[in-house]
C-alpha cells in the first residue's frame, strides 16, 4: 500500500507542483492518475521513489516513511517504466532486462534465466534476446520496459505514461496485455495518463488531479463517471462519458440467428442462396471474418472481397461492446461471439438500446437464445 499524507512540493521560485495530496494506493490495485497538463501526475509518481523530495507531508510504502529509506535502496525495490521504455542503447535486450537483479547481487546466469522468463511472460520472443533497442519496434522495446521492471519482481510499480508513444493499434494490445499480467501478479501499481480513456480502462481506482496537483476526486471508474464530483470532474471525464459508462454496464441481450457463409463459396451459390445485401463470412472453426456483398462477388468469397470494418462484441461483456459492434457494422447487425470467438448471432442497435434501458448498473448479463428470428436486412 503506497499512502500520501498531506504531501506538498512547492519549488524554490514558489511554484507549487502537488498542494496538500493525501491519498491511498491500496495493495494489489491500479491506481490511475490523470489530469490536465500541469496537474502534477509525474511529480506526485516520482516522489514515491524519491527522484523528487517533497517540502512536506509523508509518504509511505508498507506503512515505512520512503524518507527513511536510502533512495538507492529504495529505487532497486520499486519498478518504474516510462515513456520510450528508457532502455539502456548500448546493452542488448536480455542485460537490459537483467539490470536491477545484477544490481541486486544476483549471479549472472540467475538474471538472464529471469530475463528470458519475463521475456516470454510481456510476449517477446527469445530470439530477440541478443538484439538491442534500436532493432525493436516502439511497443517491443515499451514491452522490454515492463520486463525490466518486473525482473527483481518488485511489490510496486511506479508507471509513468508508458504506453503514450506509440500508435493506438499498439497501444491497445499493450494495455490488454498489461491487464493480463496485472491479473496475473497482482503489484501494487500507481499509473500515471493524460489519456480518460485508459485511466478507465487500466485503473481499479483513478485520482483525478487539477493543476496544482490538488485532488478533484478520487474513485473507481464507474464512480467517476457516473458521479463526478463538480463541473472540473466533469467536463475532463468528457461530455461523452455517458456512453463510456456503458463499459460498465451489462444486460441481458436478444440475439438473432445470423445466417453465414465461409470462405472459397462461389458468387453464384452465395448469390442462390440469400438475397440480402450482406452476409457474414466465417472461417472453418466458425469464428466470423467480415461482411461481403453478394452482388459484388464475381468468382468467390475471398479475403480482399471481405468488409472488416465491424467490431465483434463477445458474450458476456459490456453493452458498450455491444453497441459498439452494432453501430459498427456495414449490415447494423452487431457480431456477438463465445469465449473462443466463434459465432453466437447477431444484434441490432436498437435491441442494445432496450437492454441499455431496463439493465441498472450491475445487473446480470448474458445473451438470451430467444426470441429467435431471422434477422432483416439493414440497419
Amino acid at each position: 500500500m503506497i499512502e500520501f499524507e498531506s504531501v506538498t512540493k512547492t519549488y524554490p521560485d514558489g511554484t507549487v507542483a502537488v498542494g496538500d495530496l493525501s491519498l491511498v494506493a491500496p495493495s494489489g490495485q491500479i491506481t490511475v492518475l490523470v489530469g490536465p497538463s500541469g496537474c502534477g501526475k509525474t511529480t506526485s509518481l516520482r516522489m514515491i521513489n524519491r527522484m523528487i523530495d517533497q517540502t512536506s507531508g509523508r509518504i509511505l510504502v508498507d506503512g515505512q516513511d520512503t524518507t527513511s529509506v536510502d533512495p538507492a535502496v529504495l529505487r532497486r525495490g520499486i519498478g518504474y517504466v516510462i515513456q520510450h521504455a528508457g532502455l539502456f542503447p548500448h546493452r542488448t535486450i536480455v542485460d537490459n532486462i537483467a539490470t536491477v537483479p545484477l544490481l541486486l547481487g544476483w549471479d549472472r546466469r540467475k538474471a538472464r534465466d529471469r530475463a528470458y522468463e519475463l521475456m516470454e511472460r510481456v510476449g517477446l520472443d527469445r530470439s530477440m534476446a541478443k538484439r538491442y533497442p534500436t532493432q525493436l519496434s516502439g511497443g517491443q522495446q515499451q514491452r522490454v520496459g515492463v520486463a525490466r521492471a518486473l525482473a527483481a519482481d518488485p511489490p510496486v510499480m511506479l508507471m509513468d505514461e508508458p504506453f503514450s508513444a506509440v500508435d493506438p493499434v499498439v497501444r491497445e494490445q499493450l494495455q490488454d496485455e498489461f491487464l493480463r499480467l496485472q491479473s496475473d501478479l497482482g503489484k501494487t501499481i500507481v499509473f500515471v495518463t493524460h489519456d480518460i480513456d485508459e485511466a478507465i480502462k487500466l485503473g481499479d481506482q483513478v485520482a483525478v488531479l487539477r493543476v496544482g496537483g490538488r485532488l478533484a476526486q478520487l474513485a473507481s471508474p464507474r464512480d467517476l463517471l457516473k458521479e463526478p464530483q463538480d463541473d472540473f470532474v466533469a467536463d475532463f471525464v468528457g461530455r461523452d462519458r455517458g456512453y463510456r459508462s456503458l463499459g460498465f454496464r451489462t444486460g441481458t441481450l436478444l440475439l438473432s440467428p445470423e445466417p453465414s457463409v465461409p470462405l472459397g463459396m462461389s458468387g453464384d451459390q452465395l448469390r442462390a442462396s440469400t438475397d440480402a445485401p450482406w452476409v457474414l463470412v466465417v472461417d472453418d472453426l466458425g469464428k466470423p471474418v467480415g461482411w461481403v456483398e453478394p452482388v459484388k462477388v464475381t468468382d468467390v468469397v475471398r479475403q480482399e472481397s471481405i468488409h472488416r470494418g465491424g467490431t465483434v462484441a463477445v458474450v458476456d461483456g459490456s453493452l458498450r461492446a455491444a453497441l459498439d459492434a452494432a453501430l459498427s457494422s456495414p449490415s447494423g447487425r452487431g457480431v456477438v461471439v463465445d469465449a473462443d470467438g466463434a459465432l453466437l448471432g447477431t444484434v441490432r442497435p436498437q435491441e442494445v438500446v432496450t437492454a441499455i434501458a431496463g439493465s441498472p448498473t450491475g445487473a446480470s448479463y448474458g445473451a438470451s437464445a430467444g426470441p429467435m428470428s431471422e434477422p432483416q436486412d439493414g440497419p
